[in-house]
């Protein structure tokens, strides 16, 4: 299937690999911009592709092992991103067991629908299951909107209480930048204070140090809306969100070719503290956007 419409094209195509199903192709050929989703895998964008520079990272062996969580591409984190403390989560009268990052990543999403009309874009859907409701008993819909256009991918989410009771959530993104040399690349934050994930404790910031063996550093005041990455060429990645994501996260390996720049819209046990987490009446929505672009050196 192939919808086009001037310079903007998506097309499904059958992957090489059956557990992978059918991938999307977003592609804006002005640009010389792609994109590629599998719905199959998490509504995960595994690629993302500006003229010959591949802008993010990607291992496959996790991408095409189902017993895995993918370590690449931009994983989508519902309904929490980070980690519950003990994996266990209580709210109201309920409570339950939740894996870090919650399941969204983990799950097959369903093509929806395709547009050509002012960007090459696709929208998938995330629905409450059985095996959903069994660790988070809550009726939901969530629809992912991936649009590309030029050398942007905006990521528009749409969720949607259908239970009949307060829904809490909290939503993120979980990008890995393909990154060969960090001792270039500089963050941009005003952040002062930081909870360094590694060593369990809160710390001034006073700058990241991304050579260190690991990086894990949940910034409590980055004081933005939007970040870039600027890789020491001149270029830079830029990554925008709507007010709603509070919390912006650092993490990287040193022995791994990748930098994530995750916004978040709660912290990590938000489920349990209650800090800025979104809470749904039944029969409303909540919708937010992150958007990723490409900048080239000048």
């Amino acid at each position: 299937m192939q919808q086009a419409h001037g310079m903007f094209t998506v097309k499904q195509v059958a992957a090489n690999a059956p557990v992978l199903g059918e991938l999307v192709t977003l592609r804006d050929e002005a640009a010389d911009a792609e994109v590629t989703v599998a719905p199959r895998r998490g509504a995960l964008v595994t690629s993302f592709r500006v003229g010959s520079r591949e802008l993010l990272y990607l291992d496959e062996a996790t991408l095409l092992d189902e017993t895995q969580n993918v370590r690449g591409g931009i994983p989508v984190l519902f309904p929490t991103p980070g980690k519950l403390e003990n994996d266990t989560w209580h709210f109201a009268d309920k409570s339950g067991r939740l894996k870090q990052h919650g399941f969204a990543r983990n799950l097959a999403w369903t093509v929806a629908r395709e547009s050509t009309l002012d960007g090459a874009a696709v929208t998938l859907t995330l629905d409450s299951s059985p095996a959903t409701l069994g660790a988070y008993p809550w009726e939901f819909h969530t629809e992912l909107t991936l649009t590309l256009r030029g050398a942007t991918l905006r990521s528009s989410s749409k969720v949607q209480n259908r239970a009949t009771t307060p829904l809490p959530f909290a939503f993120g993104y979980h990008p890995y930048f393909a990154v060969g040399d960090k001792s270039r690349l500089a963050i941009d934050t005003r952040a002062t204070r930081a909870f360094d994930n590694v060593t369990k404790r809160e710390i001034a910031f006073t700058g990241f140090d991304l050579t260190a063996p690991e990086v894990d550093l949940h910034l409590l005041d980055h004081g933005s809306t939007e970040s870039a990455l600027h890789l020491g060429d001149g270029s830079r990645v830029r990554v925008a969100a709507s007010p709603d994501f509070v919390r912006w996260v650092i993490w990287t390996k040193a022995d791994k070719d990748f930098v994530c720049l995750e916004p978040w819209t709660a912290p990590g046990n938000a489920l349990n503290t209650g800090e800025s987490l979104c809470v749904l009446p039944p029969g409303t929505e909540r919708e937010s956007w992150v958007e990723i672009g490409w900048i080239a050196a000048q």
